[in-house]
């Protein structure tokens, strides 16, 4: 079964991309920290595509698709904005302090640690990311 939701590149529309995975974890009965954990990291991926992805004037729309793969549930990130992939971001060093930590990173940091695996490929003009988190 696959789940999809077209969200605009506003940040309002992060409520609506809550709702979409509380909505995914009530149909495949997941466990409220997998929800927690799944939300958190679409959160972090959807907010970059919004904040960088197009000019702040822009109006464009953002693909989140939500597939249960078993043993995976596997959610797809596509959007048509500038080529970025965030899995070859450094890891960010969290030894430092806030003071000495360069600013940014650490929500790929957040989602890479809260997910199994996090894909990039860039296709036909989209950047497409792919999260995927083992349930049980």
């Amino acid at each position: 079964m696959k789940r999809q939701i077209i969200l605009e590149n506003r940040i309002e529309e992060l409520d609506a991309l809550t709702t979409f995975v509380k909505n995914c974890g009530e149909t495949w009965q997941l466990k409220s920290n997998e929800v927690f954990n799944i939300q958190l990291a679409l959160e972090e991926c959807v907010s970059n595509v919004i904040m960088y992805a197009y000019p702040p004037e822009e109006k464009h729309t953002i693909l989140v698709t939500a597939e249960l793969l078993q043993p995976d549930l596997v959610f797809t990130i596509e959007d048509s904005g500038v080529p970025f992939d965030p899995t070859q971001v450094a890891e960010a060093n969290i030894s430092l302090s806030a003071e000495e930590r360069p600013i940014g990173g650490l929500g790929i940091f957040l989602a890479r640690q809260l997910m199994d695996s996090m894909e990039y490929r860039r296709e036909k003009e989209k950047n497409l990311l792919t999260l995927r988190k083992r349930v049980k």
